[in-house]
């Protein structure tokens, strides 16, 4: 049995929680909270598997109770967010960066079309998110240090090439993970970057603007036919694949999932793979299953520098460590390094380029 904490101050909401949750046979909740300073307290008493965790409550909000927990009992913590606008879901991104794992909306009610998908989903959820091993993390909320630095090996790189593209590939864990490489960017980092963040459905427009707030570079929701211009960081649409295209063009698309997923890392990877070849970096961050595994490498036979985060700074090393024994990552790096190293690799390729010229 999977124990679990609900905590939400809407008696409603938490009786539909409830009701959700003892659907299934597998979940057992142990306890609830009406606020953040109950939600301690009750950790302590019952020692869940998992807590779903509201936003807004009073006395304590969930950021807040997030962080607590983390500090002192660390448990998977899934926050369910019940308004889609963006102020809210940006609130969500907060208690990741303290340590909370995923964010989903609050499912819709009984008789709603959506309901038994909202429903499976959040149950899949506790059960996926009872499995991560959780340690301290509320060193994520210090002001980010400098970037170690990292040696870049000469093999990996190609005299006068071009960068022409980053492309980032990320799961559960991946949001703070991003979020750490990005603050460390310089603003005069050269090189766009195509990101595609397995996040729950209404969170995307939260997540950019989270992540934008301490990015030194302009992230956006990539749009159809959008030229690349260096520098800036676009992050996939829900519901939608991205690639990118010769001429340095985005193409959004709705053709099948790939591993169950749109969008999905493994075929950005490898739309960067066949058009910009070795002038690309493909990296693979924190997350569950195999997405975007096989074509990291063959990213990495194309000639391309392909970095998987590390074991020790993963949430879930399931990507990246997939990624590691296939031998698909020319470099294992933590989120400071993986920054040092993209910046290193992107000023010396067009310096070379520079000379070349």
């Amino acid at each position: 049995m999977i124990r679990v904490l609900v905590v939400e101050d809407s008696p409603t909401v938490r009786d539909f929680l409830l009701y959700i949750l003892g659907s299934d046979p597998d979940t057992e909740v142990v306890g609830t909270a009406e606020d953040g300073e109950q939600a301690l307290a009750a950790v302590e008493r019952t020692r869940p598997d998992v807590i779903t965790m509201d936003v807004h409550m009073p006395r304590m909000n969930g950021f807040d109770a997030t962080r607590r927990i983390m500090e002192t009992y660390p448990t998977p913590i899934i926050i369910v967010s019940g308004t889609p606008d963006v102020a809210e879901t940006t609130k969500a991104f907060r208690a990741i960066e303290a340590g909370a794992l995923a964010a989903l909306p609050r499912p819709a009610g009984i008789g709603h079309p959506d309901y038994e998908i909202n429903a499976a989903d959040l149950i899949r959820t506790v059960k996926l998110m009872a499995e991560v091993k959780v340690v301290k993390r509320w060193a994520r909320l210090r002001r980010p240090e400098a970037s170690p630095a990292v040696t870049v090996s000469a093999e990996v790189l190609i005299p006068a090439a071009n960068i022409a593209v980053v492309a980032v590939g990320a799961s559960t864990g991946g949001p703070p993970a991003l979020q750490s490489i990005l603050s460390r960017l310089p603003g005069s980092f050269l090189a766009p970057l195509l990101v595609v963040q397995h996040i729950a459905a209404g969170f995307t427009d939260g997540f950019v603007e989270w992540l934008g707030q301490s990015s030194n570079l302009p992230v956006h929701i990539a749009t159809q036919s959008e030229r690349l211009l260096p520098g800036h960081v676009y992050v996939a649409p829900e519901g939608l694949h991205m690639k990118v295209t010769a001429g340095q063009r985005l193409l959004l698309s709705q053709e099948r999932a790939e591993n169950g997923l749109r969008p999905s890392v493994s075929l950005l990877f490898r739309s960067v793979a066949q058009v910009c070849g070795a002038n690309s970096i493909g990296v693979l961050l924190s997350g569950m299953g195999k997405d975007g595994v096989q074509e990291l490498k063959l990213m990495k036979e194309q000639g391309a520098v392909t970095i998987a985060q590390d074991r020790e700074s993963s949430v879930v090393h399931g990507m990246p460590g997939e990624a590691i024994r296939l031998g698909a990552a020319t470099h294992v790096l933590s989120p400071e390094g993986i920054a040092s190293a993209l910046a290193s690799l992107v000023e010396r390729r067009f310096a070379e380029r520079g000379d070349a010229q």
